[in-house]
């Protein structure tokens, strides 16, 4: 008899309950998504120079990097007889959706200084919104199922649906620039954040409304008190590196961080590649094809690579499926190279199914496995820190999202580009951009697979943990 036949009964997740917690992740994706083309605004039409810039990047990481352990370290010692997250996503929603709107009435006609100051100041209440709800929020989905396959499910099913923000949003380079919509962008921007922040504030407390918890007043956790809570910092430090001796939590860790954060450096070089190595530096002729890119990459994410790597993480297992992922995307970002060919922008279409591989199978496979490891941690402890780990694994997607805004900077300084140089004139600069574009990505994904190769949580292995644990929760209720 197999260790899964020996397991007590499966929690088998409805689907209703799936496709609340997956609405609540088209939120999570779609604020920062909406909010990278928002951010272009800030610099091409309100001025802001670039020390402004690199201090509204900089800021909310280290201001992160605070509020997110705290905030799970709160979460997970939450007694509310309505579970330890709801209440928090429900917060998070409503004040996630009233900063973006105030934090984008911006008028061209204020001073620079009042601008920067204003949008600061409400984007740190953004972002404190943002912690109060995507903390909560994922340790949510690292706790609705005990099942090794039934979490990919449940991963796959939220990130096929917030998938659609990167299908939507670049959408936005179109209606924000066109002045038959908006007379100028900072217009566009105040009106559309009120179109954006209240659907998005919906999505996000529908987790809140609809995913049922157990009560947790009778649970034995750490006491809330302020006192504690300013105390805890040593306690959460305790729980940073007991995360971190997880060797499996390592890998993912940085897995995640090398092919995510090398995807990203070069993604805001998106516009200038194809404008400028497929359109010869001339973005009126480029026309929708700068948006098409991220659109149909989106499209083939969410159409092509979520259900089918779901199917391959059930056949051959999470780490099978997560390095064939991978390698896929390695031929894609060869493919583009060969196949971004002055005057034939449609080529590039044929390598968006292959090269989607990589980023889009990322947190399918990535946030079911995490689940895995915290069932680890729980066997070691005794405690179940779905808000820790989940605060630890999206803090580095955070810090290394500061880290490739950097890369990408540096990236157009090391080839020389110039933006007011015509493309004859900078050849050479255009075609490394073009290179670093595919293969820095590529490397990326090499390191990560390195690092994934001895990953050693199999479905055996978490259900023997399964076993293990739910022996000691027999013993300790007899």
């Amino acid at each position: 008899m197999s260790n899964r036949n020996q397991l007590t009964t499966v929690k088998k997740v409805p689907l209703g309950q799936k496709i609340a917690f997956g609405i609540g992740m088209f939120a999570n994706q779609m604020f920062p998504a909406i909010l990278g083309i928002f951010m272009v605004v800030l610099v091409e039409d309100l001025k802001f120079t670039g020390l402004m810039w690199g201090m509204i990047y900089l800021f909310p990481r280290l201001f992160d990097a605070i509020t997110d352990p705290l905030m799970g370290f709160i979460s997970d010692n939450t007694k509310s007889k309505w579970g330890r997250r709801r209440k928090y996503v429900l917060i998070g929603g409503v004040v996630m959706g009233v900063a973006y709107v105030f934090m984008w009435q911006l008028f061209i006609e204020n001073s620079v200084q009042y601008n920067f100051w204003y949008f600061f100041l409400w984007s740190v209440v953004f972002y404190l919104g943002l912690t109060f709800f995507s903390v909560p929020y994922v340790a949510m989905g690292y706790e609705m199922s005990d099942d090794f396959h039934e979490r990919t499910n449940i991963m796959a099913i939220a990130q096929w649906i917030g998938q659609w923000a990167w299908v939507i949003a670049p959408l936005f380079w179109i209606i924000m620039y066109d002045p038959e919509w908006f007379p100028s962008a900072d217009v566009a921007a105040r009106e559309l954040a009120i179109w954006v922040a209240v659907p998005c504030a919906i999505c996000a407390i529908v987790p809140a409304l609809f995913i049922k918890s157990e009560s947790t007043l009778d649970k034995d956790y750490e006491p809330l008190s302020l006192s504690n809570i300013g105390g805890s910092l040593k306690k959460i430090l305790g729980s940073f590196k007991e995360a971190f001796k997880i060797k499996e939590f390592r890998k993912l860790c940085g897995a995640t961080f090398f092919i995510y954060n090398a995807f990203m450096a070069v993604s805001s070089l998106t516009f200038f590649v194809i404008v400028y190595k497929l359109f010869n530096g001339d973005a009126g002729a480029s026309g929708i094809w700068v948006s098409l890119f991220g659109c149909l990459g989106a499209l083939g994410t969410t159409f092509i690579v979520i259900p089918i790597v779901a199917r391959m993480s059930k056949k051959m297992g999470k780490k099978k499926a997560f390095m064939l992922s991978q390698a896929i995307s390695i031929i894609g970002y060869v493919m583009m190279f060969f196949l971004f060919i002055p005057g034939k922008p449609w080529m590039y279409i044929i390598s968006l199914p292959f090269f989607s591989f990589g980023i889009g199978s990322l947190f399918t496979i990535m946030m079911s496995m995490t689940a895995d490891v915290i069932d680890i941690d729980e066997l070691n402890t005794g405690k179940r820190r779905e808000g820790i780990f989940g605060a630890i694994y999206w803090w580095m997607v955070k810090v290394g999202f500061a880290i490739a805004g950097a890369f990408s900077g540096l990236i157009i300084w090391l080839v020389g580009f110039n933006s007011d140089l015509p493309t004859t004139e900078q050849l050479g600069a255009v075609n490394g951009l073009h290179a670093f574009f595919c293969f820095f990505p590529l490397l990326g994904t090499l390191a990560a697979m390195y690092i994934m190769r001895d990953y050693d949580v199999t479905e055996e292995r978490a259900n023997e943990i399964r076993l293990q644990l739910e022996a000691r929760k027999s013993e300790m209720k007899s």
